[in-house]
C-alpha cells in the first residue's frame, strides 16, 4: 500500500463506520464478509482532514480504474442511494466498492468476489468536482 493503510477523509470515515452499524443484516455472504473485511481495515485507517486528503486516494465519488489480469474496469465509487450499474457507479456496499475504498492510485487490493479471490491493481483514481455533501448525510 502507497500510504501504508487506508486514507480516509474525517466526515467520510464517520459516515462510512455509521453505514457499516446498520448492514449487518446483508443476508448475502460474499457482501458481509467484503464488509467485515473493510470495518476490520478502518480500525488502522490514517484519517485526514478534507485540505488534507490526498489527491490519488479512493473516496466518495471518485472515478477509479481497476485491472486483474486482462480484464479492466472503471466506475464511480458512491453511497448507497446514488448506485447504478448502468451507469457504472458502484455502492460502497457492493464487493468492488469496499474492495477499493481508501486505497490509492497504484496499489494492489487482494479481495474475494463472489466469483472467487482476484487481486485488482488500481491503474487511476481521479476526483469529482462535486463531492458528496456528507454534512447532509451525518
Amino acid at each position: 500500500m502507497k500510504y501504508g493503510n487506508l486514507i480516509l477523509e474525517k466526515k467520510e470515515y464517520v459516515f462510512l463506520k455509521r453505514l457499516l452499524n446498520v448492514t449487518s443484516y446483508y443476508k448475502d455472504e460474499n457482501t458481509k464478509v467484503s464488509l467485515k473485511k473493510l470495518s476490520g481495515e478502518l480500525t488502522s485507517a490514517i484519517i485526514y482532514d478534507h485540505e488534507e486528503m490526498p489527491d490519488d486516494v479512493i473516496r466518495f465519488n471518485s472515478s477509479v480504474t481497476v485491472q486483474s489480469g486482462t480484464w479492466q474496469t472503471e466506475f464511480q465509487l458512491v453511497i448507497p442511494t446514488e448506485r447504478n450499474i448502468a451507469a457504472n457507479k458502484i455502492s460502497i456496499l457492493a464487493p468492488m466498492g469496499s474492495a477499493v475504498m481508501g486505497y490509492a492510485e497504484g496499489d494492489s487490493v487482494i479481495w474475494n468476489f463472489p466469483n472467487g479471490t482476484k487481486e485488482l491493481k488500481i491503474t487511476s483514481v481521479k476526483q469529482t468536482e462535486r463531492p458528496i455533501d456528507i454534512d447532509v448525510l451525518l
